[in-house]
């Protein structure tokens, strides 16, 4: 059974900064994609920051300059930091990868359980 455990979310200040960590866990056989996705009240979720298993990077517009993600593949982790928030980077954060379990013949996406991120103007 495969999981994604999500911490580091919190309250923080506009200009703040907050790093959040998504561990994936249990009989995996690889990972590919991982990253990060936001979603507000009464919004959409939206793709945040992506990093593929040879760390190729891709940010939504809105983060560039911000945000950095980054990945420890020996230990299946990804981390986003985040710089410069602003009260409209308020949202829960889920982390997403592309998981290929053990003795599966096929991978497919898993989702964290979220995490809050508010930010106080």
């Amino acid at each position: 059974q495969v999981q994604l455990v999500e911490s580091g979310g919190g309250l923080v200040q506009a200009g703040g900064s907050l790093r959040l960590s998504c561990s994936a866990s249990g009989s995996i056989f690889s990972v590919n994609a991982m990253g990060w996705y936001r979603q507000a009240p009464g919004k959409q979720r939206e793709s945040v920051a992506i990093i593929t298993s040879g760390g190729s990077t891709n940010y939504a517009d809105s983060v560039k300059g911000r945000f950095t993600v980054s990945r420890d593949n020996a230990k299946n982790t990804v981390y986003l930091q985040m710089n410069s928030l602003k009260p409209e980077d308020t949202a829960v954060y889920y982390c997403n990868a592309w998981i290929r379990p053990v003795l599966i013949s096929r991978g497919r996406d898993y989702w964290g359980q979220g995490t809050q991120v508010t930010v106080s103007s």
